[in-house]
């Protein structure tokens, strides 16, 4: 059997990570993390929600306080798992230890499901999006972020730069050839899983969902007077974030 990649638990890596996490440096919380609140339901009261590669858990915590009865987390990561239950005390939130690909949680229970820049990681998408559409009720909603294939065509997602140093463009490159791509974060090689948006849209369809919304968030005013170097996320945008109704 494939096993998950898990470079969360390289301890040298997971450093890195949460000091990204510590700082508000990285892209999620300016950019990923509103605009996935943004699309979630306008209630969260009395909802049963499974989160999907939960990392540290915000967003089940966050989600409690939104009023949601009973959040599951699941991350393939122990070290990840281990900073969530130190950082939650709360007896309706629980976190297992599991990979997104091997998914098995009760039939038709929840109301929610989440997924938090994770699911480029999944080798098969087909199937998870199946274990998805299992695990949700009638009627229940799945709402999903990924790099956006614009992105993760390209293996090392650099900028190319004229020669006094100026930004030119962002390559694409094999957009339709889909499947792994090898990159460098933290000095680590990082496999993610390009897939075209045409891809990412037609599953969820072929699953049963209804497509609710589609979005590629750029910074706001607030966030560029406040880290100017984001204008460079004007010229493409890094993340899409689904959502879909079964």
């Amino acid at each position: 059997m494939e096993e998950p990649q898990n470079i969360y638990d390289n301890p040298d890596f997971f450093i890195a990570y949460s000091n990204l996490r510590a700082n508000g440096s990285g892209l999620n919380e300016v950019l990923e993390q509103p605009a996935l609140w943004s699309m979630l339901p306008k209630s969260l009261a009395g909802l049963r929600v499974l989160g999907l590669g939960c990392g540290f858990g915000d967003f089940a915590r966050k989600a409690r306080r939104a009023g949601a009865s009973f959040v599951l987390g699941i991350d393939c990561s122990e070290r990840m798992l281990a900073r969530a239950v130190e950082s939650t005390t709360d007896s309706h939130i629980q976190y297992c230890r599991m990979s997104i690909k091997e998914l098995q949680c009760e039939a038709h229970h929840f109301d929610l499901v989440i997924s938090s820049l994770a699911i480029h990681y999944v080798r098969d998408y087909r199937s998870v999006i199946r274990r998805i559409a299992t695990a949700l009720k009638k009627g229940g909603r799945l709402l999903f972020s990924v790099e956006r294939p614009i992105c993760t065509s390209m293996a090392q997602q650099k900028l190319i730069l004229d020669d006094s140093g100026a930004p030119l463009f962002w390559p694409v490159d094999q957009y339709r050839n889909e499947g792994a791509r090898n990159s460098r974060w933290f000095d680590e090689n990082v496999i993610k899983y390009h897939r075209t948006m045409e891809t990412y849209v037609n599953e969820l369809l072929q699953a049963g969902f209804r497509i609710l919304e589609l979005r590629e968030p750029a910074p706001v005013e607030q966030a560029l007077s406040a880290k100017p170097l984001l204008q460079i996320h004007q010229r493409r945008p890094p993340f899409l974030l689904l959502s879909a109704e079964l």
